[in-house]
Order: C-alpha cells, then structure tokens, then sequence
C-alpha cells in the first residue's frame, strides 16, 4: 500500500499543483479586462520591490490584479482546498464515501450562522465595532460546528457512530436548518433578503482583503493541522475496533477532526456562501485514482479542490461577461449527475 502511494503521490501531487498554478494564472489573467501574464509577473514582483522585468504595466491593471482578482483567487484556493480535505477527513472518519460536509449539516449550520449574521449581526456592532470583519465568519462558523456535533451525536447507535444514520440524521438537521433559516428570513429586511439570497447561490464576488485574510489564516492552519491524522485516518478504514489496538485515540481523534472540518467549512461558508459537491467530488476523484491511503489523499484532494474552485470561478467570471454566474450553480451541476452516480454504483451496499 505504502509503495504503491509512493508510486502515485511522485506524480500526482506535482501534476496537481501544476494544473493549480495554470489555473490561478488564468484566473489572474482572464476577464471583463484581460491582463498580459508577463505583467502580472511584473506586478507581483513590484510587491517584493524587485524591477518589472517580464515587462511594464499600467496603473489601472495592477489595481485590477492587486485589489480585485489576486484577493478573489486567494479565496478561492483557501475554500476549495478546505472543502476537498474536510471532505475527504469526514469520509474516512465515517468510513462512508458519500459523506460530505453539506451532507451532514456543516452547511446547514453554517448557513443558520450566517442568515443570523445578516439579519442580527447589526446589534453586536453596534456594541462591538471591533468585531464587525468577524462577524460572519465567527456566527456561521459557530453554527457549522454545533450542528455537526449535533449530528454526530445523534448518530450514535450504542456508542458507535451508524453510517445510514449519520446520513438520514443529516437530512432531518439540513430540513431543520432550512426552517430555521426561513424563520429568521421572515424577520429580514428586503435589503437583508436580497444578501443573503445572493449569498446562498455562492459566489467569490465579495472577495476582498478584509474578507479574504481572516479566512486564509483558518484554512491555513487547517489544511497545516489535518494531515497529521492520517495516519489515524487509515487505521480507521480497519474499522473502529482495529484502529484503538493500533493505539489510536478514537474520541480525541474524532473530537479533532470534527472541530477542525466545521471550523474550516464554517468559514469558508460565511464568505462565499454554500458552495456544494467540491468535498465530495475531490476526494472521490483521487481515491480512482491514487487508492484510499490518505497520506496521498489528503493534500492531493486539497490540490485538486483548489484546482476545481478556481476553474469554476474562472467560468463563472467569463462565460457570460460582463454578467456572473453564482459558482455554486456550477459546481452543482457537475456534482449533483456525481454524486447520483456514487449513490448508484453503492445503493447495493448501503441498503441495511
């Protein structure tokens, strides 16, 4: 297994962070105005106060790629990237490879968060003027996070988490995040409405440097901090039983993992809204083909997360210019025909 995850990772983690790279130039260099790569070289530079030497620029471009574009892109990155690894820990922590963080009331919770950020958030600024970048992220992180131990907890069938229950659990939460979101839309204002309406569609539009940085700092330590459970991840894959006689600490494990995704999806969710089906098509598509081993796994979902956010968000931003296409509708209709083709091909096994 080992040898055979060496043989995969030598290649693949370098191809993905090279169709990454391409990917993040395009996104830099593609839209309304296109920008030259030779001067978005030039302009990056600038920032580290070396000579434009791949070429020279003008003022309104680098304001394009500094304020509007790297900013978005950076985003975009952090949020596909935490997706894919979330969803690739959740799947090996339940051992279910159709669990995913909207699936299990991540999203569900965070958007709970969220809506009542719209709509209560004035309050706490106006006592706490402070904390008013924060605000969105703190409340739908905030509600990630209890529902997901919400859901987990309800879960367990004599002390053991149930795979058809922690999937129907989440169903029951998601309705139940629905109407309390539907509750608090009730007491919105039409200009509260029209954010969070805007919001649900997912979008990287309102990407900005306030917005951006609090989030990366999350996704970095995530992404920093989840791979040092896979090797727990893979004693899992034995079953619970043979994981705790390979000295695995089970609930610190669980309790971590648990903490580390919904915090991650949290954020990501405040920001750009709910973006469904990039943790589950991520890790699925490096599973074919790397295998299960989440030493691979785990940052090569991650590349390939960021990867597919970005090409997203790059189509949304061109396909129709200058008008914009909510990247969530996008990455739903790649991954809704996925995601019934997984159901599809497993439905034999998940039948009790």
């Amino acid at each position: 297994m080992k040898a055979f995850e060496a043989k995969r990772g030598a290649w693949l983690i370098p191809a993905l962070a090279g169709l990454t790279l391409a990917l993040s130039l395009a996104s830099l260099a593609h839209g309304t105005v296109p920008v030259a790569t030779g001067a978005i070289a030039s302009i990056l530079l600038g920032q580290a106060g070396l000579p434009p030497v791949f070429g020279a620029y003008e003022t309104f471009e680098e304001v394009i790629i500094l304020s509007i574009r790297l900013p978005r892109l950076l985003l975009g990155l952090a949020i596909g990237a935490t997706l894919a690894m979330a969803g690739a820990c959740l799947q090996g922590l339940f051992r279910n490879p159709l669990a995913d963080p909207g699936l299990i009331g991540v999203a569900g919770g965070g958007g709970i968060g969220a809506v009542a950020a719209f709509v209560l958030g004035g309050t706490v600024i106006g006592a706490l003027p402070a904390l008013e970048a924060w605000i969105l992220p703190l409340f739908a992180a905030t509600g990630s996070i209890a529902t997901t131990f919400l859901v987990y907890q309800l879960a367990k069938v004599r002390g053991v988490v149930s795979v058809p229950h922690l999937l129907l659990t989440g169903i029951a939460v998601n309705a139940i995040a629905t109407a309390l979101i539907g509750s608090l839309i009730f007491l919105a204002t039409d200009d509260q409405l029209r954010r969070f309406a805007f919001w649900t569609l997912g979008s990287l539009q309102r990407a900005g440097w306030r917005e951006c940085l609090p989030l990366i700092a999350v996704a970095v330590i995530t992404l920093a901090w989840l791979p040092r459970y896979g090797r727990a991840l893979d004693a899992l894959l034995l079953g619970e039983s043979e994981a705790y006689h390979l000295g695995v600490d089970l609930d610190r494990v669980k309790r971590a993992l648990v903490l580390l995704c919904a915090t991650a999806v949290g954020a990501g969710v405040a920001v750009a809204g709910i973006i469904g089906f990039i943790g589950l098509v991520a890790p699925h598509l490096i599973r074919l083909i790397a295998g299960p081993g989440h030493r691979v796994l785990l940052p090569a979902a991650a590349l390939l997360g960021a990867a597919l956010l970005v090409g997203a968000d790059l189509i949304a931003r061109t396909a129709l210019a200058p008008a914009e296409i909510p990247i969530g509708i996008l990455t739903a209709l790649v991954g809704g025909p996925f995601f019934l083709y997984l159901l599809h091909r497993d439905k034999q096994r998940l039948v009790p």
